[in-house]
Parts: structure tokens; sequence; C-alpha cells
């Protein structure tokens, strides 16, 4: 209900606040050289100092506009640079003590050959994590990285349709979603509006965005959805951007 009481045509809907990581080590070393990102040196890349500034500076926008009160979960890849820039921007503050952070492979980067999105055992994160569930994750150890196959777009299109599915299935009304950026353009070059283009579908290292979750295959649903959108194949779904939170 917005403030002259007239109800909102997304308060039924199901809110995602998508953010990229903040900025890693391995961002730092691949703008000095690309290759960069195929040395051992960057496993499981972890945040800059630059990039710790940016958690706590989105850490205040969330605390300080009201969004963490509202987020019913945190959802997000199980990297290391994910993972800090999730506990980073959503704990930290009263509001977050029983916020549940949840851990899923659907989200990750790009899999394959660089080892910065190759990721540790979950029981070493477990101990540097405490507060993040690793229930969804199957193997400790990473089976998805492969050192001699990087994923092609259509793979991720398809971990970004079963995400997506994934996502909407969940309970949660208010969902914050700590990922990469590859993964990102992936999912709103499939689910996103059709006039946006692949440049304004790139995320900027700690970057929140706030959309809703249209299921076109309800009929008479809450939910509002704009004209001349493309249907994805194999899903009714449907991502609307949102005001800033």
């Amino acid at each position: 209900m917005d403030s002259n009481g007239v109800a909102s045509p997304y308060q039924n809907c199901k809110i995602v606040h998508w953010v990229r990581h903040a900025e890693g080590i391995h961002n730092v070393e691949s703008e000095k050289n690309h290759d960069a990102l195929l040395s051992s040196v960057l496993l499981d890349a972890q945040l800059s100092p630059r990039g710790w500034q940016q958690v706590n500076d989105l850490h205040k926008h969330v605390r300080d506009s009201g969004l963490l009160k509202r987020i019913d979960l945190v959802v997000t890849s199980p990297l290391s640079r994910t993972m800090q820039t999730a506990t980073g921007v959503f704990g930290q503050s009263d509001e977050s003590e029983k916020l549940p952070f949840l851990a899923v492979e659907l989200c990750r980067e790009r899999l394959g050959v660089h080892p910065c999105d190759k990721r540790r055992s979950i029981k070493e994160y477990k101990s540097i994590f405490p507060s993040t569930d690793f229930s969804q994750i199957e193997s400790n150890d990473d089976i998805l990285w492969k050192p001699d196959h990087r994923e092609t777009p259509e793979e991720i299109a398809a971990r970004g349709v079963k995400f997506m599915n994934w996502l909407k299935a969940r309970p949660e009304k208010e969902i914050a979603v700590v990922t990469h950026s590859v993964f990102l353009l992936h999912v709103l070059n499939t689910f996103g509006e059709g006039n946006k283009s692949e440049k304004s579908n790139f995320f900027k290292n700690c970057e929140l965005r706030s959309m809703t979750i249209v299921d076109g295959s309800i009929s008479g649903s809450d939910c509002p959805s704009k004209p001349n959108s493309e249907e994805v194949p194999e899903t009714k779904l449907k991502l609307i951007s949102l005001e800033s939170a």
C-alpha cells in the first residue's frame, strides 16, 4: 500500500532483490590481464579491500531504507565472494539476527576452467560462514566445476530457468539473491523486459536491483505484466523491474 492508502499492484507478488557480489581480487587482476583468471592463485576469489567497502556501503543502504526488515530470505551462490557479500550486506544488525541465509549451487557463476569460479569444500565453508545453511548442496566437494570445460551460454541459461522455477516455488515473499555477473546477465536476457539491451543487463559490483516475478501461467494474477514482453520458452515466468528499494 502506498502513502495515499492505495493498494500496490505488486503487493501479492514475489519480489527478488538481485545483488552482484562486491569487487573480488579476481576482478582487480583480470582488469590488468584477463589471463589472470586462469591462475590457481585466484581459487575461489575473495573480496578486495574496495569490495569490502562496497559491502559496507550497500549494508548501510539496505538498513537505512528499511529493505533489510522486509527480506524473508537471502539466497547466495556458494562461493566465498558471494557469501562474504551476502553476510556483509544483509547481516551485521539486529534486524538480520534471524534472517536465514541459504547457499544454492544453481546461482553460481559460469562453471569451469577459471579457478576463481571453483568453490571450496562445504566442510570448510561451514566454519567460515556458520550462519549460512548449506543443506541444499549435495556434495562436499565441487563436482560441478570442470578444469577442461567452460559452461556454454545455453547451459547457463538452462540453469537460470531451473533457478527461477525453484525461486518461484519458495514460500517466502521477498528474497535477496547474491550471485554473479554472467549468471545475472543470462537470467535477465531470458526473463527480463524485451527492450533491455545486454549492456543494461550487466550488473556492476555490489549493485542491487529489485524486481518482481510475474507468472504468466496464472490467469487473474495480482501481478501486473507489461505488454509486448516476450514469453520465455519452457516457462511463463517474467521479471519486471521495480523502482530502487
